[in-house]
Parts: C-alpha cells; structure tokens; sequence
C-alpha cells in the first residue's frame, strides 16, 4: 500500500535552495576571471541568482588567493572560475519557511560542498523556531 504524503512548504524551500546552488554552480563555472574581474563577476553572480524565485539573500566570495594562483600559470593573465574558489551563501524563503544553504570548497575533502546549514520556521506569530539540518529545533523568539 502507497501512502501519498504532502508536500510542505519546508519540503519546497529546501529543494528550491538545492537547485539554486546546482544550477549557480554549473552555470558560472568555467566563467574567464582574473584578480581585476573577480569583484565584477562576484556581483554578476549575486545579481543573476537574486533573480530567481524565492531568493532572499545571496553572497558571493571569489577565493582572491586561488584567482592569483591560477591566474599565474596561465599565458593570458586570467583563468577559469573553478570550484575551490568559490563560497557562496542563498537564502530561499517560501511561505513560511526560510534556508540558508550554501557552497564551499572543503579542502580536506578536495570537493566543493552543497549543504543546508539551518532552516528558520517563521510562525504566524511572527516569532521564529529555527531547525539546523540535523533536525534540532530552538525557538529564537
């Protein structure tokens, strides 16, 4: 037997979170930059993903030292945008629900991580409760 559950408004945020990041990932990617670009493409990137549905917030930072690095070895003073330079924070809100995801290179994994670090309740009342991902609950009101 199939129960059918709904979908909450939870349940929509933190997938709409997800897809923010994926498709920012894979679309500025490979982006030319250079240490004189950096700040430009940083607000580019902020702008665009600001244009979706439901974000909020979003935050931008191009690792400068990593942008040099590689800017060095090319012939043309410039390089690609790659993973490990980049740390972006999105807020999506939907309905009554707020997630703050994010994506940053973690060296000791060597992979640039999507993860959710805390989804915030907003009761009607105004007052929040926030969740972290783990599933803990505390009433911020």
């Amino acid at each position: 037997m199939t129960v059918k559950e709904e979908i909450s408004a939870k349940d929509r945020a933190l997938f709409e979170a997800g897809i923010k990041l994926g498709a920012l990932y894979h679309q500025f990617i490979g982006t030319p930059v250079s240490t004189k670009t950096v700040r430009v493409l940083e607000t580019a990137i902020e702008k665009s993903v600001s244009l979706q549905p439901w974000v909020s917030a979003v935050k931008v930072k191009i690792d400068r030292e990593k942008v040099r690095k590689w800017e060095r070895e090319g012939q043309f003073k410039y390089c690609e945008l790659r993973g490990e330079m980049l740390d972006v924070e999105v807020v999506v809100g939907y309905e009554e629900v707020e997630v703050h995801a994010r994506v940053k290179y973690e060296d000791e994994m060597g992979y640039p991580l999507m993860r959710v670090e805390k989804v915030v309740l907003i009761n009607r009342n105004k007052s929040s409760i926030r969740s972290s991902a783990s599933g803990s609950i505390t009433n911020t009101a």
